[in-house]
């Protein structure tokens, strides 16, 4: 039984007066790194912390601001001028931007998560295998956070222990960074397992440290590298391992979530007692919100406020050509939502259960909304509701095999082996229904072949968040983009190629500098 003991609001006082130093002790109880990283489960929990940091708002929405609204296939309508400057026409006057800021902020969080979980399980006596698994998940985490860094900021701070309050590391280059991403991957892929039981699903795999070696190469240009790496999956024991869904529509539906042609994917789900994404206590953001934030923003009105949707011109990439059968290529429904998402038109295209036609669209095209308006589709959930919250359970499919395919293609092509590569882009036309390349467009030459995997990349990959990545590998950035996004008229070449170091860590750490162009 309970016993509750009543003490005086006097007495209080006058043991506070009097014993304070016997009561002003640490609670053992309490968490802290003195009395955490001691056992196996430990261990196990630090790298937990790890995956949580997607559900962070940075991460879980406004990183999609920057890989997608800020490239030529995507722009903002939004009634927030700040996303449309910002994210649309490169008018950035703001380094402190809270939608960029925080992408920084959480990528750092998750690194730091990742240096303790690398300074301290090493010391920790338990199973040897499972313990040099959970140092490779954290190197490979630590890799993913800073290839965020790298290819948005660039010159960024390489912070690779656990950080102390009086830290002020200096700025690396984005060469340097590169390397650090690369050397971690390395190490990081032969400790981590081919595949996991259904319980441990979504942890980094061997497979996700190859691809993401893979890609890091090949922002680099270094092809040959990124060729031996993407090889693990075709020539080595990965070979087999992934295989491209029939169903196109799967890799993006809450049901279908880390099938065969997931390398890679941010797990979400809804957590039963969240009804927003708050921020304002950075300390509670992940047990808040276990989802994603986006789909709101990027939702079709009147479900959502489209602060994020897609260009025009990405949709007639792919009526380019038809399939085999003399049907549309089937991508282009699974990729977005607009009029003719069905191809019979606005009276049978359904917006979460409801007509295009019957939801008061324009045809004035500078009415809100009108019938010019293209919805990314990827990241909803209109597969299975019928409108949108703040914690889409949704998984985010960050590397899909298709993707490898292509990329390889990339590498081979690149090195004069053109005549190899067509075999990976077959893959993934087939899967569409359409004709193999190899047989409508043989002996394409390097040029015409890189200009051909552009086309096949947006048909692929449009709305995934991997478009600015590959206008800076193929060095398409530029004012020329403005004859399909006004946005890019603005684009300075040599400066927006990289967004400004956050001006409030410039503030508190002298060591740091500004990038190029925002000084």
């Amino acid at each position: 039984m309970k016993k509750i003991f009543l003490v005086s609001a006097t007495a209080v006082m006058l043991m506070a007066a009097g014993c304070k130093s016997k009561l002003d002790i640490a609670n053992p109880n309490t968490p802290a790194i003195t009395n955490f990283w001691k056992t196996a489960k430990d261990a196990q929990d630090g790298v937990n912390s790890l995956y949580s940091t997607y559900h962070r708002v940075g991460l879980c929405r406004n990183q999609f601001f920057i890989s997608m609204v800020r490239t030529d296939e995507g722009y903002s309508t939004s009634p927030n001028p700040t996303l449309v400057n910002n994210f649309d026409k490169f008018i950035i006057t703001d380094y402190n931007l809270w939608e960029t800021r925080t992408v920084w902020q959480d990528c750092y969080i998750g690194i730091n998560r990742a240096n303790q979980v690398l300074d301290n399980v090493p010391s920790i006596e338990m199973d040897e295998a499972v313990k040099q698994q959970l140092l490779g998940e954290a190197k490979f985490m630590r890799a993913l956070f800073y290839y965020n860094l790298a290819q948005w900021w660039g010159n960024v701070p390489l912070q690779l222990k656990t950080s102390l309050p009086d830290d002020h590391p200096a700025t690396s280059t984005q060469a340097q960074v590169w390397a650090q991403i690369e050397k971690d991957l390395t190490e990081a892929a032969p400790a981590l397992p081919i595949a996991y039981n259904d319980s441990n699903k979504g942890r980094a795999t061997r497979g996700a440290a190859y691809a993401l070696l893979g890609k890091a190469f090949m922002q680099e240009r270094k092809y040959q590298d990124a060729a031996n790496a993407f090889q693990w999956f075709f020539t080595g024991e990965g070979n087999g391992v992934y295989s491209l869904v029939a169903n196109y529509r799967d890799n993006f539906v809450i049901t279908k979530e880390n099938n065969s042609e997931s390398v890679f994917e941010y797990q979400f789900a809804v957590n039963p007692t969240d009804n927003h994404d708050d921020d304002t206590d950075p300390n509670n953001q992940d047990r808040l919100n276990y989802g994603s934030s986006i789909p709101p923003f990027f939702a079709p009105r009147p479900i959502g406020f489209t602060d994020g949707q897609a260009r025009r011109w990405v949709v007639h990439e792919f009526l380019t050509e038809r399939t085999t059968t003399n049907q549309r290529d089937p991508r282009l429904a699974a990729s977005f939502i607009y009029d003719s998402t069905d191809e019979r038109g606005p009276d049978y295209t359904l917006v979460y259960g409801k007509t295009f036609s019957s939801l008061g669209y324009s045809s004035d095209p500078s009415a809100v909304p009108n019938t010019h308006d293209v919805y990314f589709r990827k990241l909803l959930n209109d597969f299975t509701d019928n409108g949108e919250s703040f914690h889409s359970g949704n998984n985010y499919r960050y590397i899909r095999f298709a993707d490898v395919l292509l990329l390889y293609a990339e590498a081979l092509n690149a090195l004069s082996r053109s005549a190899e590569a067509y075999k990976y882009v077959d893959m993934v036309r087939e899967r569409a229904g359409l004709q193999k390349l190899s047989v409508v467009k043989p002996g394409l030459s390097g040029a015409t072949f890189l200009a051909q995997l552009k086309h096949e990349r947006v048909t692929e990959l449009s709305g995934e968040g991997h478009r600015w990545e590959d206008l800076v590998r193929w060095g398409d950035l530029g004012p020329q983009l403005a004859q399909r996004d006004a946005g890019f008229a603005n684009f300075q070449v040599g400066k927006h190629e990289l967004l400004p170091i956050p001006q409030q860590d410039l503030d508190v750490n002298p060591n740091l500098e500004q990038n190029p162009g925002w000084k």
